[in-house]
């Protein structure tokens, strides 16, 4: 495996197994194993939460792996986690989602189908969108975002045969195939740059500006005008900045945004050097969440690595590094 390489996407859940049996029954997803069970230690102080005892449980789509996180219990004097707020939208820097390729977009929406009629999700599309031909780097892609039943938004991408990676014009057994990357509302595409390019070593991707009514119908906004710019490792998914330009009014993260609040999403990356990356974080736009690289010790093989840095980018959307 070549690095960077994000390991898994994941987000806080208020109830995991919940959260687990949507995925699996809705979407298609496997469970990895049993959830794991952290009692504090280094590992809740990574992730900012001393004391806390957590539940731990992957799922798999393809080869990428989905992450929920269940707060079980808070140490004393902690603040309680949030729902995430229910007049989100696109725009807002705390806005984060996964994105499903799909090779047939109208079979996964029928998957969907028995959610939407129980009210278990909410769409933010008006509709799937597909994107229009004047748009060079996105003509032909469809796509369509929705909510899971706890609000974490989701997209579905359905690539043309000119556009994606070869693994997502493959064979499956249903018509989800894998996480292409987790898109992330920014406020600087510069800085975003800056930070996952020059300090986590992550490569060009895709680069344009989005605009008109499908995008409108797409992330549920008017007026919409958003610069995009992909940041990939050698394989596996990346991650993607939306820069919304217009409508303003973008919110930026809460400066008190913690791991146990529902809004949280998390990267969790390895890596070759951490302690060249926690030296240079800060200058280039990122927080030590962790305060600095911490030792895992006892819970190293639970997490899968003895060392492990968890870090804030530009605007605080969170990523856990990991090293051998």
């Amino acid at each position: 495996m070549t690095l960077p390489h994000i390991e898994s996407i994941g987000f806080t859940s208020a109830d995991a197994e919940a959260g687990a049996a949507f995925f699996v029954e809705a979407l298609g997803f496997q469970r990895c194993g049993q959830a794991r069970i952290v009692d504090g230690g280094p590992y809740a102080t990574l992730v900012g939460l001393p004391g806390a005892r957590l539940k731990l449980l992957r799922l798999a789509i393809g080869a990428e792996v989905l992450e929920l996180t269940e707060v079980l219990a808070l140490a004393p004097g902690t603040r309680p986690g949030r729902p995430v707020p229910a007049d989100s939208r696109s725009n807002d820097c705390w806005f984060q989602h996964g994105c499903l390729v799909v090779n047939d977009m109208a079979a996964a929406l029928a998957l969907l189908q028995p959610a939407v009629a129980a009210g278990r999700i909410t769409p933010i599309s008006t509709a799937p969108q597909r994107l229009p031909d004047w748009n060079t780097a996105a003509a032909g892609i469809e796509a369509y975002k929705f909510r899971d039943p706890e609000g974490h938004p989701l997209e579905l991408l359905q690539f043309p045969p000119d556009k994606g990676e070869p693994r997502w014009h493959g064979e499956a057994p249903g018509p989800l195939l894998g996480l292409d990357h987790s898109a992330i509302g920014i406020a600087d595409t510069a800085a975003s740059a800056r930070f996952y390019r020059e300090l986590l070593g992550l490569a060009a991707g895709g680069d344009g500006v989005n605009s008109g009514s499908e995008q409108d119908g797409l992330d549920g906004l008017a007026g919409t005008r958003v610069h995009i710019t992909g940041h990939r490792c050698p394989c596996g998914a990346g991650v993607e900045c939306l820069d919304y330009r217009e409508p303003s009014g973008g919110r930026p993260m809460p400066a008190d945004h913690g791991a146990q609040d529902l809004a949280h999403w998390q990267l969790r990356l390895r890596v070759a050097d951490l302690e060249a990356i926690a030296a240079r974080a800060e200058a280039l736009g990122g927080r030590l969440v962790s305060g600095g690289i911490l030792a895992l010790g006892d819970q190293a093989e639970s997490i899968g690595a003895k060392t492990a840095l968890q870090l804030a980018d530009p605007d605080g959307h969170r990523l856990q590094l990991l090293q051998d």
